[in-house]
């Protein structure tokens, strides 16, 4: 299952050998720290939420409020991703910065990983993930400190491009914004700059039926090799920035996948075969922003999920911004556009 393994969400799964970086962590210092990748706001209030999506997953996330808000009904947000993270990593970060604007915003762990529910664990759906977002916009919208007719949505990384899906379907997102987006069924099913051949593909998908007979066989879902575990030094940069954020201690988290866990070995079928920014002119007039690193890898995603996209629409390119950069760097993230966006188109 090699080029899945490639592929699946950006990163390689390494060798066991070692890669000395200063600010790598033993196991034992990573079980030991902060709950939060990031520092809760003076100005800002969270607290733990959960709701149920259509499958009947239950969706744990933490729920965001500005100190200061009044008595009138706010716009509100819901925020996950990047692919493989979990709330108290980057949405978490990003809904933090957007209650101290003023929304009220939901940041949650998708369907099988993190603290939601769903068997096995650490699998991933397009589908599901999608519907992760709207469940989210079915809890936002019965609050009734939340206008329900404000509310918009923020997909970081792979959750980018649900975003945009969620955005498609589901006709009471009245705004979206994708910040260092990747489309993965694209990844998936065609590789980094769709150079995966028909060949490649096909072998791919022969090994992951096998992988199902052995998963019947055994009565259980086998694990794909662990994520950003050490490194040995001669990957490609962005793989190394992979690694500098969900293996050191700017990053890691212990129920993060992507922080040395691993998806199951089958997670790619579904993503093989549905394409999910099909519909994306269907967001239209609704509008959609769109957010990349000038020097990001993945900055192509972005730019052709722009082209695809009808109006209203802007793309926002961030000088000198890898794609990790805005995970979590504060001068570089754009928050007052986002503030901007969507006080301007959620009202």
């Amino acid at each position: 299952m090699k080029t899945i393994q490639l592929i699946a969400t950006g990163m390689l799964l390494f060798s066991q050998s070692s890669f000395a970086q200063n600010k790598t962590l033993n196991s034992k210092k990573m079980e030991a720290k902060e709950h939060y990748t990031f520092q809760l706001s003076d100005k800002v209030i969270r607290q733990k939420v959960n709701f149920k999506n259509r499958y009947g997953i239950t969706i744990s996330a933490d729920l965001y409020l500005p100190k200061n808000a009044g008595t009138e009904k706010m716009a509100a947000l819901a925020i996950s991703g990047p692919f493989g993270a979990v709330k108290e990593q980057s949405s978490g970060l990003y809904a933090n910065q957007m209650a101290e604007r003023g929304f009220a915003v939901v940041a949650f762990d998708p369907s099988y990983t993190g603290e939601s529910s769903g068997e096995p664990r650490n699998l991933a759906s397009p589908e599901i993930n999608t519907e992760d977002f709207s469940a989210a916009v079915d809890f936002l919208g019965i609050q009734k400190n939340i206008d329900r007719n404000k509310i918009g949505i923020i997909g970081i990384c792979g959750f980018g491009g649900f975003a945009l899906n969620a955005a498609a379907v589901d006709k009471r997102v009245k705004a979206v914004a994708t910040s260092t987006m990747y489309d993965m069924t694209r990844v998936m099913s065609k590789g980094y700059n769709d150079a995966v051949t028909l060949e490649q593909r096909t072998k791919t998908l022969e090994q992951l039926g096998e992988q199902r007979w052995k998963d019947a066989e055994a009565g259980t879902f086998a694990n794909g090799p662990k994520l950003n575990a050490d490194l040995k030094g001669n990957e490609p940069q962005f793989l190394k920035e992979y690694y500098d954020y969900y293996s050191t201690s700017r990053g890691y988290h212990e129920r993060a996948v992507n922080s040395r866990g691993s998806w199951t070995a089958t997670t790619p079928l579904s993503f093989m075969n549905m394409p999910i920014l099909t519909y994306i002119k269907e967001i239209s007039p609704r509008p959609v922003l769109i957010i990349a690193g000038e020097k990001a890898h993945s900055r192509y995603f972005s730019e052709d999920a722009f082209k695809a996209a009808a109006e209203p629409k802007e793309l926002v390119i961030v000088p000198n911004a890898v794609h990790v950069d805005l995970y979590d760097q504060l001068d570089k993230i754009p928050f007052d556009k986002l503030e901007t966006f969507f006080k301007a188109n959620l009202k």
